[in-house]
């Protein structure tokens, strides 16, 4: 049956596909934009630090997926860049809350994206899975607070998922774009110690998962409890490894000595945790549940460039 589907943070690389994919199997799209005008696709206007929404967007949804939020490496996380990282996920929720609750939508679903940063950023022998406890530095913190303003559509008795995403891998954009540039110039090479995992996912996987989760998973749902999956591949893969193969993949060297990781402490201070920490994240849950990746091992992602 169509839908309307309302994508906040859909002009980004996730946001397109997952529209693209939903627009494939017959629903009706629109974005949240602070240009509206400026948007290809049909979209309504809001603006988060202004705590304004076009009443419209929420009267036109049936389902609404969160993707917003200030990208966590775009700055150097000063006290006021922190602040802005928290509030653009958890302001930017409360906006859709409040006006849902105050339209007295009741939508099909509220699907929001998250992040694996949940389970802290460090290096560990543990595989998390989605009922380990948070972490306790910024990202983490940062993460637990955006999924409890999140969990309150659950009373609004709206069937509410969250993914907790990894690396998102394309070659359209995003981070595998970035780990290629000094590849591709032959300078290839592990991050700190290369020891770190990364928990990546490929894009394309991730768009199907969102559509799993609201086709399969919260459709005629009654909410007691927020659904929550981790969205990563089901294999491992350490920094050493990732870089190791996309020279390869790219037919470069993989002989320059690894970045030490000063380096990065002194560019990038206390952000530069997220390039040189990572533990591994299990997607066992939603493949228990009937999800199948399409790339299974991140490697083969770059084995068909």
């Amino acid at each position: 049956m169509k839908k309307n589907i309302l994508i906040s943070g859909g002009s980004g690389l996730v946001g397109q596909e997952i529209a693209a994919l939903f627009q494939k199997q017959g629903h009706e799209i629109a974005i949240l934009s602070r240009n509206p005008d400026k948007q290809t696709i049909r979209s309504f206007y809001w603006d988060v630090e202004d705590d304004k929404i076009d009443e419209e967007a929420i009267e036109f949804a049936d389902v609404i997926i969160h993707l917003a939020g200030e990208n966590i490496s775009s700055k150097a996380w000063t006290p006021k860049q922190k602040e802005k990282i928290i509030s653009s996920r958890t302001q930017s929720t409360q906006l859709l809350f409040d006006m849902v609750k105050k339209k007295s939508k009741k939508l099909d679903a509220f699907i929001s994206a998250s992040a694996i940063g949940y389970y802290g950023t460090f290096t560990s022998d543990k595989i998390f899975k989605e009922e380990d406890a948070a972490g306790d530095d910024f990202l983490a913190e940062t993460v637990k607070l955006w999924e409890t303003s999140v969990q309150q559509f659950t009373m609004l008795n709206i069937p509410t998922a969250i993914l907790r995403i990894g690396v998102v891998m394309s070659e359209k954009g995003g981070a595998l774009v970035k780990m290629l540039k000094p590849v591709e110039m032959g300078f290839g090479a592990a991050l700190g110690s290369g020891k770190q995992w990364m928990p990546c996912i490929a894009l394309n996987d991730l768009a199907r998962l969102f559509y799993f989760v609201y086709e399969q998973k919260l459709q005629n749902q009654t909410p007691q409890n927020t659904l929550i999956y981790n969205a990563v591949v089901p294999s491992h893969i350490s920094n050493k490894e990732l870089m190791k193969s996309l020279a390869k993949a790219k037919k470069k060297p993989f002989f320059m000595p690894a970045v030490p990781s000063f380096v990065f402490k002194l560019i990038y201070g206390e952000m530069s945790s997220i390039l040189l920490e990572g533990s591994r994240v299990s997607s066992d849950k939603i493949i228990g549940e009937g999800f199948n990746f399409q790339v299974t091992d991140i490697q083969e992602l770059f084995s068909e460039n």
